[in-house]
């Protein structure tokens, strides 16, 4: 049911952050698809490993993945993808928590969530390089072979 769930609320914030940032309506679909399977890895990831690094790690792998097929097959910048589905993995509220303790003057409080933060910003860094480096790898054979198809 956790899955199910994930997987429809991670398809519908990343098609919403997409009409938010008014993608174009073809790019909407791919990109809705490749959240909600990036959320799902997400929370499958979580099951085994309660930390931040490697849930965030693994979504971000796939986003990556999965976003520069996308954007080879609808013919769209890699942006397009990377923008709206990377939205839900972004540690907001995280950072929301270590400013109003900090404001409060919790201060051990704020800088342990700052650094849970970087954390995240870290890991969803690292996953977007492994990502591009495989992808460089794997996904010039296809491109080539759709615009020598399409010609």
């Amino acid at each position: 049911m956790q899955i199910l769930l994930g997987f429809i609320f991670g398809f519908l914030s990343s098609v919403g952050f997409g009409i938010v940032t008014n993608n174009p309506r073809r790019t909407l679909m791919p990109a809705g698809w490749v959240g909600a399977i990036a959320w799902v890895i997400y929370i499958v990831a979580g099951w085994y490993d309660h930390g931040v690094i490697m849930p965030n790690l693994l979504s971000a792998v796939v986003i990556g993945l999965l976003g520069n097929l996308a954007a080879i097959l609808v013919r769209a910048p890699v942006n397009i993808f990377y923008v709206p589905c990377l939205v839900s993995l972004v540690p907001g509220a995280i950072i929301y928590d270590s400013m109003k303790n900090f404001t409060l003057g919790y201060d051990n409080l704020a800088a342990h969530g700052l650094i849970k933060a970087l954390t995240v910003g870290l890991s969803l860094a690292i996953g977007f390089i492994i990502a591009e480096a495989i992808s460089n790898k794997i996904y010039p054979p296809l491109k080539k072979y759709l615009e020598q198809k399409n010609r």
